[in-house]
C-alpha cells in the first residue's frame, strides 16, 4: 500500500475529465467499428463502452477520494492504482465472453485481445496519457486491418463447411464423395450416414476446404456425384464475401 500525502494528486477539473472521457471513448468506438464492419461478435458499443468505462474506473481510482485524502492528517494511506488494476482483471471475463469452440477450433480470439487492448486505451485516456492511447490506437488499426490481408494470403487455412447429400445406396458411395471432393483439394473430416429408404442414404459430411476453394466450388464438384440429389451445404459466408474481395 502506497503512502500518500493529502496534496500528492492534483484536483481535477470538469474540463479535463469530459476531455479524457471523450477520448476514450472515441478511440475505443474508432477499433469498435473495425470489429463492427467485419460482422464481429462484440463490435461498435462493445468495444466503446469498455473504453469508457475503463477511463472513468481509472479517473474515479486517482481522484474520486479526495474527501478522504484530504482529512488534515499529514499522511494517509491510499493506493490510487488498485481500481485501476482490477480492470486488468475484470476485463478478462468480458473477452472469454466472445470466445467460442466449434469442433476443434476455437474462434473470438483476436476480438477478447481487441477488448483487452482497449481497456488499456481507456486507462491511458482517464490519465491523460493522450499520445500514447491515441499511437497505441493506431497500431491496433493497423494489426487488424493490415495483417489480416498478410494473413490469408501466407498463411492459408482450409476452412469448413458442412454438407448434407442424398447420394444412392452402394458399396462405394463414400468412396465416390471422397474421390469428388478430393478433386478440389476438399476431404471429409468426419461422414455420419442416414438410411432414408430401402435405396438412398443421407450423408452428413464436415469437409475442409481449401482456402482459395468457395461454397460454390463445392456446389459444383457435389453435383457431379451420380445420383446426388437434395444437396445442402452449411458454411460461414462472411469468409466467401472476404475472400471475393467484397
Amino acid at each position: 500500500m502506497l503512502q500518500l500525502a493529502s496534496s500528492t494528486l492534483p484536483s481535477l477539473n470538469w474540463d479535463e475529465s469530459l476531455l479524457r472521457l471523450a477520448l476514450a471513448a472515441v478511440l475505443g468506438g474508432l477499433i469498435g467499428v473495425e470489429r463492427e464492419l467485419r460482422e464481429r461478435e462484440a463490435g461498435l458499443r462493445t468495444h466503446l463502452l469498455v473504453a469508457l468505462g475503463s477511463a472513468l474506473f481509472t479517473i474515479v481510482g486517482a481522484y474520486g477520494f479526495d474527501a478522504f485524502l484530504n482529512t488534515g492528517a499529514s499522511v494517509v494511506r491510499a493506493d490510487p492504482t488498485r481500481i485501476a488494476a482490477q480492470i486488468v482483471t475484470g476485463i478478462g471475463f468480458l473477452g472469454a465472453g466472445t470466445i467460442f469452440l466449434r469442433k476443434d477450433l476455437v474462434r473470438g480470439l483476436t476480438t477478447a485481445a481487441t477488448i483487452w487492448a482497449v481497456a488499456a486505451i481507456g486507462m491511458a485516456a482517464g490519465t491523460s496519457q493522450y499520445f500514447i492511447a491515441l499511437f497505441t490506437t493506431l497500431l491496433i488499426l493497423s494489426v487488424l486491418m493490415v495483417l489480416k490481408p498478410i494473413e490469408k494470403r501466407f498463411f492459408k487455412r482450409p476452412s469448413e463447411a458442412l454438407v448434407s447429400v442424398v447420394v444412392p445406396r452402394g458399396e462405394t458411395e463414400i468412396e465416390r464423395v471422397r474421390a469428388v471432393l478430393g478433386a478440389i483439394g476438399a476431404f471429409p473430416m468426419s461422414i455420419r450416414i442416414h438410411e432414408l429408404n430401402d435405396t438412398d442414404d443421407r450423408l452428413e459430411i464436415d469437409v475442409g476446404l481449401p482456402a482459395h476453394r468457395t461454397t460454390s466450388d463445392l456446389l459444383r464438384q457435389l453435383r457431379t456425384i451420380e445420383g446426388a440429389k437434395q444437396i445442402l451445404i452449411t458454411r460461414d459466408l462472411i469468409e466467401d464475401r472476404v475472400r471475393a474481395g467484397n
